[in-house]
This record gives C-alpha cells, sequence and structure tokens, in this order.
C-alpha cells in the first residue's frame, strides 16, 4: 500500500523472485506474497524460511543499498537477519516517550552483541506542528531519542515530525517526498538520508569485510 505495490512478483530464469518496483525503488513485501487481509502466525522456523525466501530468494540485481525493515524487538526476525546477512549497519528509529525507547535500548544492545555497527538513532513522530499556528505539540515527550542517542554513545541523525501529509501519503501509495519534495518533512527525510549514507561509507572504511551478492 505505501509504495503502491500491485500484484505478485514474477519468477526469474533461476527461480528467484524479481522485486516490484515503484519510484525508482525496488520492494519485496511478505504482503505481496498472501492474499490481502489474510493474518499471519509463523513461529521461528516459518519467519527464518520467509527470510531467507525475502533475502537470498530475491533476484536483486545491482543496489545501492537493501534496506530490510523490521519490527521492535529483539526476536527471531532481528537474530536470523544478524547471522545471515553481513549488515554494514543497523539503523535504530523510535519515538520520543519511554516505552518506545526501552525497545531502542535493547535493540542497540543486540545489535551490538552480534557486531553490527550502530549508524544511530532517528526520532520519529518528534512532535506535531499545527497547521494554523505552526506551533510544535510535543505529544510523545521532546528529546528522548537525542538523550538516549547520548547515554548510548550514538550519534542522533534528526527528527521527523508527525504530520498529515505522510499519513495521506502513505495511505495513498504516494511516498510524501514525491507529492510534496519541497516540504519540511521531506527535506528532513533526506537530510537523515545524507547523514546515513556518510555514515555507511564510514563504516565501509572501518570495517571492510566481504562482499555478499543475493
Amino acid at each position: 500500500m505505501m509504495m503502491k505495490l500491485h500484484g505478485k512478483p514474477e519468477v526469474s530464469a533461476d527461480k528467484k523472485m524479481i522485486p516490484i518496483e515503484n519510484y525508482g525503488v525496488k520492494c519485496m513485501s511478505i504482503g505481496s506474497l498472501v492474499a490481502e487481509g489474510d493474518a499471519l502466525v509463523w513461529r521461528g522456523p516459518m519467519v527464518m524460511k520467509a527470510l531467507e525466501q525475502m533475502t537470498r530468494g530475491v533476484h536483486w540485481g545491482t543496489l545501492d543499498i537493501l534496506v530490510v525493515d523490521m519490527p521492535p524487538g529483539t526476536g527471531d526476525a532481528q537474530i536470523s537477519i544478524s547471522q545471515r546477512l553481513q549488515l554494514s549497519g543497523a539503523l535504530i528509529v523510535s519515538t520520543p516517550q519511554d516505552v518506545a525507547l526501552m525497545d531502542a535500548r535493547r535493540g542497540v544492545k543486540m545489535f551490538a552483541q552480534v557486531n553490527v555497527p550502530i549508524l544511530g538513532i532517528l526520532e520519529n513522530m518528534s512532535y506535531f506542528k499545527c497547521p494554523k499556528c505552526t506551533e510544535p505539540y510535543y505529544i510523545f515527550g521532546k528529546g528522548g531519542a537525542q538523550r538516549t542517542a547520548d547515554e548510548m554513545d550514538m550519534e542522533f541523525l534528526g527528527e521527523v515530525p508527525l504530520e498529515t501529509g505522510i499519513r495521506s501519503g502513505s495511505d495513498e501509495g504516494v511516498p510524501v517526498v514525491i507529492s510534496d519534495p519541497d516540504s519540511f518533512v521531506s527535506r528532513a527525510y533526506a537530510d537523515v538520508a545524507q547523514k546515513i549514507v556518510r555514515k555507511l561509507e564510514l563504516t565501509r572504511r572501518q570495517n571492510s569485510g566481504p562482499e555478499i551478492n543475493l
């Protein structure tokens, strides 16, 4: 839905799935493989099999960056990914409130234990900016991710506000950086993306490892 993807992925001659592409981004989602509305009740082995299929079972071709969007926590999905792929780094995303930052801290410690570099922490839904008066309202608290970054010696990558344009764009399948590239929130996304690319390049130079071809 968020990228306006339709249909199921085709299969290449070598029996690998071909990712669905939109807005110049190659995408693969488990939602493209199951019927709409179906509930996924999977245990550990099924999760690991699905992750293998979604990474090495896909004909990705040449990529600039492979982004794996994982759920919060330190469960089977996160551990399996860190064990099966040579990750260049982990980006921690959290809202500012303490209950969310508890999960973020656990994630940082887990990735550190499996020797995955932490690229930094990004604060999502930092505040709501009133469209009439532009005054920010810190609904989930203020500065939580910044304090966590300082406490855990991580780089703080920035704030992304809570805006209706992000929600409406996600529902319509048109990212806000496409529909309104000059908006404040689009510039915030672009700034964070540039910081991540620079951090990845720095991490690559410091920790040169084997190249993984998917």
